[in-house]
């Protein structure tokens, strides 16, 4: 049984550390919403391990890592109220085992990896930050056989598209403060950019040109993910198009900047994200088609243009100019 201290801790975490998802989360009905903040505290925690500015050395961050999966799977005490929760949720909704494993696996291999040198090498990575989120949050929703099985194909990719949001928004930051790289280095090079001028935060035309394209690819992923929105309960389904909407929204900043996230990181304003919120319930009270919507709302999104024109699988969003 979870209690109320237990989701507020849950709750506070996300709201220092996950603003923007927290707009969204505020959406959802208490059942899911409780659930949430409780899976955001558990993926804070296990993240901070290896984020942390003053890290532990390696050996120890493994073993820390390692008591909080036991912990998560009911396989040991877990000494965190948010720990706890999480243990007791994994149990009512049946997360799968093998999403925490992912999920905390994902976590260790940061610990040594800081540089993927494919889009498939990162998207294994994302597998569990990011796609076990996705699944994790699936199954929070509780839905019937057929339903999960079509939506966890697109819950996977929007948990993608966000991370990749996350990835291009941070470049500057994951430079500094982890000496990390999330591009793929086969996309630097194909622009002729070096990790010493990423490293150095030496922004040019050729950087530009990279981001660029990983952004074009990421918004690939979010017409896919907003496409199973539809799939999701009813009264879950306005806040995760506002996540959508929210995270999308940051590649209007991105494009505004010139596809410069080296010399700056784009950040949405308050006011900013309550005017997207205040548009997107109000095209949803006359229009309940989540891809419908997205699209109006997020007119600075490349993929509109392409999904008006060639449809919302059509072979135009796959281009850059």
């Amino acid at each position: 049984m979870v209690e109320e201290t237990q989701v507020a801790q849950g709750k506070r975490i996300q709201r220092r550390t996950g603003k923007t998802f927290h707009v969204a989360t505020r959406l959802l009905p208490k059942r899911i919403r409780h659930a949430t903040y409780v899976l955001y505290g558990f993926f804070r925690i296990a993240d901070e391990v290896v984020d942390a500015e003053d890290t532990a050395p390696p050996d120890e961050q493994r073993s820390e890592l390692d008591r909080l999966r036991r912990a998560a799977l009911g396989e040991a005490p877990a000494d965190d109220p948010v720990l706890d929760a999480f243990a007791s949720i994994k149990t009512e909704y049946e997360i799968a085992d093998e999403d925490v494993h992912s999920f905390v696996d994902a976590m260790e291999s940061d610990i040594g990896t800081d540089r993927y040198e494919t889009y498939e090498e990162l998207e294994t990575y994302m597998d569990g930050s990011a796609a076990a989120v996705g699944r994790m949050m699936t199954a929070i929703m509780d839905l019937d056989e057929e339903t999960e099985a079509a939506a966890l194909p697109h819950a996977t990719r929007l948990g993608e598209a966000f991370q990749m949001t996350n990835f291009i928004r941070d470049i500057r930051e994951d430079a500094i403060e982890r000496n990390r790289i999330y591009l793929p280095l086969e996309t630097l090079q194909r622009h002729g950019v070096s990790e010493d001028q990423i490293l150095d935060l030496k922004f040019d035309t050729n950087v530009g040109a990279a981001v660029r394209e990983e952004l074009a690819r990421t918004e690939r992923l979010y017409e896919e993910g907003v496409a199973g929105i539809k799939y999701l309960p009813e009264d879950c389904q306005l806040a995760v198009l506002l996540a959508a909407v929210l995270y999308a929204d940051h590649h209007r900043l991105i494009r505004d900047l010139g596809y410069d996230t080296v010399s700056t990181t784009p950040e949405l304003s308050f006011t900013r994200k309550i005017s997207l919120l205040v548009r997107t319930r109000w095209k949803w009270q006359w229009n309940n088609d989540p891809e419908a919507v997205f699209y109006e709302v997020c007119r600075g999104f490349d993929g509109t243009r392409d999904h008006r024109e060639h449809g919302p699988h059509g072979s135009g969003v796959a281009q850059s100019d």
